[in-house]
């Protein structure tokens, strides 16, 4: 550890991948977040681990809870660990849910498990290692959700971008299994809008959730994508965005067909590199 302050509490640690803080939530006692070099990745409520402050994770969260019947369990792969948000969300909302994180960061594994402790009922299997790598690797039909929540620095991995690694996801899912992805966008949105059309060439249905702000392009900001070969739940979700203290915009159907008008699919040949943030973004959870 370089620092630690107690009441408005700094713990710094240089981890596998650069300076990782954790900072303390002024509001909440029992409340932090976590940045890797100067970046927003996780917050963390050990107090609340229902309560989710970043608008995206909200979203992946209202996902969480609308793409199974209430409060049964589900099995869950999460690409992308940060401070382990979503891992304790479903845990707290799903009890009994079998979930495995990959994280390619160990050290900053480490000092997560140290300084945020899971729950008890919070138990997943934690891998150390390449995200692509873990996802061929694994037994097919063996997830219901796979989340995808992976940044390298400041851009998402371009081998998790394309078709091939889409497809190897859609191995992953039992009947009726789900895949939602965050990403980070601006100005016009091609990169999301070249996500969606790559998801559309592996899954039958896909929407996206975002601010209106971001869709616009008056400022950089995350979207949350979801696919499936199922109907997913436009209505539900576009009515918690609605209520939302923050409204979010849903699309799907012939709204997000114009959005994605002109966009191609990305293979692993055709890969091109996620845009970088004017200043630090709001990144994984």
């Amino acid at each position: 550890m370089a620092g630690r302050r107690r009441g408005g509490a700094v713990v710094r640690a240089e981890v596998d991948t650069g300076t990782a803080e954790l900072v303390a939530d002024p509001d909440r006692p029992d409340a932090y977040t976590l940045l890797l070099d100067a970046a927003l990745q996780s917050h963390v409520d050990l107090a609340d681990p229902t309560r989710l402050e970043f608008e995206y994770v909200r979203w992946l969260g209202d996902l969480l809870d609308l793409i199974a019947a209430p409060a049964a369990p589900i099995g869950v792969l999460h690409l992308g660990g940060g401070g382990l948000t979503l891992p304790r969300y479903v845990a707290a909302t799903r009890p009994g849910s079998p979930q495995r994180v990959v994280e390619r960061d160990g050290a900053l594994v480490e000092m997560v498990r140290r300084e945020l402790p899971l729950p008890r009922e919070c138990r997943p299997r934690i891998r150390v290692g390449d995200a692509r790598e873990v996802v061929q690797a694994m037994r097919p039909a063996s997830v219901d959700v796979v989340i995808g929540d992976v940044f390298a620095g400041a851009a998402i991995p371009v081998e998790l971008t394309s078709v091939e690694f889409l497809t190897a996801v859609a191995r992953l899912l039992r009947p009726g299994g789900c895949y939602l992805q965050n990403v980070a966008d601006g100005a016009g949105c091609a990169f999301t809008r070249s996500q969606v059309a790559t998801q559309r060439a592996v899954f039958a249905e896909t929407l996206l959730v975002s601010d209106a702000a971001v869709l616009r392009g008056r400022r950089f900001g995350n979207l949350v994508l979801a696919a499936a070969d199922r109907p997913l739940p436009v209505a539900e979700l576009t009515r918690r965005g609605a209520g939302a203290a923050f409204p979010a915009r849903v699309m799907a159907g012939e709204q997000l067909d114009r959005f994605v008008a002109g966009a191609r699919p990305v293979t692993d040949a055709t890969t091109t590199a996620s845009p970088r943030p004017p200043r630090s973004p709001f990144l994984s959870g």
